[in-house]
């Protein structure tokens, strides 16, 4: 659920170059505060794919050995950042595995973005890079999601109404991307080593 400063209807808005932008800076400062903390901090999600069209929040994946939910909240706290309190973004289930994450939101009025703390070696970490990494190869795919969530953003405004309808697409979506991933010999890469 989208803290009170981040109530807003579902907006999916054509791709913005600024994205990638965006993502540097944050990494660059997530990077200096959480130190050997982070062992990779990649981009992840909808805005990571050029071309694609997304909410304007960017996704941000952060590995780390193991979650420590007192000494991460802590120290993403420290630079403002608000852990999501509900279940959902304390665990995921992913390749049939149940997997612990901690998701943040930003300061109160910075730019809107999603911090995932994921264990390094999940099958979570290879999900979010396949679904980055197949979008970015397939432009049929790339093209076909886009135009999906826009036109779910126009008749489901609601946030989490819009991600309940979404997640069974996006099973649907990833079994195309399993397919291509073993067509091509796709293998999980982190893509920022910290």
């Amino acid at each position: 659920m989208p803290f009170p400063d981040e109530l807003a209807a579902v907006a999916v808005v054509d791709y913005q170059p600024q994205w990638a932008v965006d993502f540097e800076r944050l990494a660059g400062k997530l990077r200096s505060a959480m130190g050997d903390h982070a062992r990779a901090i990649d981009h992840v999600g909808s805005t990571a794919v050029p071309g694609l069209a997304a909410k304007d929040c960017v996704d941000m994946q952060v590995l780390v050995d193991a979650i420590d939910e007192d000494r991460h909240i802590s120290l993403l706290a420290a630079m403002g950042f608000r852990c999501r309190p509900e279940a959902w973004n304390r665990a995921e289930v992913s390749g049939g595995q149940e997997c612990r994450k901690l998701v943040f939101a930003p300061p109160a009025g910075a730019r809107r973005s999603n911090v995932h703390l994921r264990e390094v070696g999940g099958p979570n970490v290879r999900f979010a890079l396949l679904f980055r990494d197949y979008l970015r190869a397939d432009e049929d795919a790339r093209l076909a999601w886009g135009a999906f969530k826009k036109r779910l953003s126009l008749s489901v405004p609601d946030l989490l109404d819009y991600g309940q309808i979404k997640a069974p697409a996006t099973v649907v979506l990833m079994t195309a991307a399993e397919r291509w991933a073993a067509e091509t010999g796709w293998r999980p890469t982190p893509s920022r080593v910290v």
